[in-house]
């Protein structure tokens, strides 16, 4: 089993820059792919990035190019650097953890930490 706890989240404004972290428990962290999702009130729960154990990463659309998922097992660590942040981007952001691999589907990470509230103002 895998427990999460995220940190990092914060109040920036338009074209600023947040960096998430994740700490992760348990020996077998490595073993896990880990990913981020958010979700804006009235929105439903929505991919953002995922990393795979050996380091392979796949972004949602919206998030290339402006945000960054990185990992250190050496740690159980798994950050997400968000760059050129915009009001849309406001939400509460999970970090989850699977034992399949690279995926987008949330239904496939089981389990997932407590949330941190990410605002940004315009």
């Amino acid at each position: 089993q895998v427990q999460l706890v995220e940190s990092g989240g914060g109040l920036v404004q338009a074209g600023g820059s947040l960096r998430l972290s994740c700490a992760a428990s348990g020996r077998t962290f490595r073993s896990y792919a880990m990913g981020w999702f958010r979700q804006a009130p009235g929105k439903e729960r929505e991919f953002v990035a995922t990393i795979h154990w050996l380091g392979n990463t796949y972004y949602a659309d919206s998030m290339k190019g402006r945000f960054t998922i990185s990992r250190d097992n050496a740690k159980n660590t798994v950050s997400l650097q968000m760059n050129s942040l915009k009001p849309e981007d406001t939400a509460v952001y999970y970090c989850a953890a699977n034992p399949i691999g690279i995926t987008t589907s949330s239904v496939s990470y089981p389990y997932w930490g407590q949330g941190t509230q990410v605002t940004v103002s315009s």
